[in-house]
């Protein structure tokens, strides 16, 4: 690492709630700069050790997905398109995973609070366990980085948009390489809601929500034409899962969201009936290491969304 290039954030003094483009940046470094930004949880440290589901409910929303920043990039402008490489993740080894009533995609169905804990060795990251029900392949990575829009005033952070933010993608581990189209001079970079593991699809809306710091080295590509990020990772994306294969539950029908629910309250009802958790643990399990996927979208009048449960997590 190029230590001259390294700019240390403290996020204490520079972090922040929103998109905004006339926050003041915390620096401004040359193309090619490596940093490292060290990111609160997106509950902004407010889950601990001796937490329970009692404290769910006075979550404040309000300080909720805090990303360190904002960086101003010298040379960047609209039009153009920030590369980021993300180089390593150093985690904190503590995190959590909740059901947030009114929040998930099965918020319908889960209207109570729920809590879990986790705890995890950063030097080693071995699977960590879920209570008594198995251990969880670890895979860290930031849920939201990208660069400020060009629309004035405050955006929340909570949905994705044109430019990054909380896309909350489990591919984008280190060794990826991320591209942000540029609507501000300067891109104005962020990055935070850090994540031990999660699956695709964050079903019950949290992963294993783990504050850590991240490495990173921010490019300016000049006049490149990009609607939306792309990434590139390094080679395969789900082999910390994929050693003993998957249980896979369907959901067919014509609506795609109805389909994904479908197929997840199948494999929740699953985890109950054979594995002995309470809904309440299978949904939030789910959240942190099984995938959502499109398996079929043109065969009409119906389609097929199928969710993989690795079976790694059992063994």
């Amino acid at each position: 690492m190029c230590q001259h290039c390294l700019v240390k954030t403290i996020h204490s003094a520079h972090h922040h709630f929103g998109w905004d483009n006339s926050l003041a940046p915390a620096a401004r470094v040359d193309p090619g700069a490596t940093l490292e930004f060290n990111c609160l949880d997106s509950g902004n440290g407010y889950f601990s050790s001796r937490s329970t589901a009692l404290d769910v409910g006075n979550l404040p929303f309000d300080r909720i997905n805090p990303v360190t920043g904002p960086i101003y990039v010298e040379g960047a402008r609209p039009g153009d398109v920030l590369k980021v490489t993300i180089e390593q993740f150093k985690p904190g080894g503590f995190g959590w995973t909740a059901i947030i009533p009114g929040f998930g995609l099965l918020a319908d169905q889960f209207t109570a609070p729920a809590l879990t804990l986790w705890e995890y060795d950063p030097r080693s990251m071995a699977p960590s366990a879920f209570g008594r029900h198995g251990r969880v392949p670890l895979k860290p990575f930031a849920g939201t980085i990208g660069v400020a829009p060009a629309a004035p005033g405050l955006h929340s952070v909570v949905p994705p948009r044109r430019v990054g933010g909380n896309l909350d993608i489990r591919d984008l581990g280190a060794g990826c390489v991320l591209y942000l189209p540029v609507e501000v001079e300067g891109a104005l970079f962020s990055v935070g809601d850090t994540h031990a593991a999660q699956g695709d699809g964050e079903v019950c809306g949290t992963a294993i929500e783990s504050a850590m710091d991240v490495v990173l080295k921010l490019d300016v590509v000049k006049n490149m034409a990009l609607p939306s990020p792309r990434f590139s990772t390094p080679g395969p994306v789900t082999r910390h899962l994929d050693a003993a294969g998957y249980e896979v539950f369907t959901g067919v029908g014509g609506d795609l969201m109805q389909g994904a629910k479908d197929a997840l309250s199948h494999a929740i009802d699953w985890l109950s009936r054979e594995q002995g958790m309470s809904p309440e643990e299978a949904y939030m399990l789910c959240s942190v290491c099984g995938d959502l996927r499109i398996s079929e979208i043109v065969d009409l009048p119906n389609w097929v969304v199928s969710f993989y449960f690795p079976k790694v997590v059992l063994s």
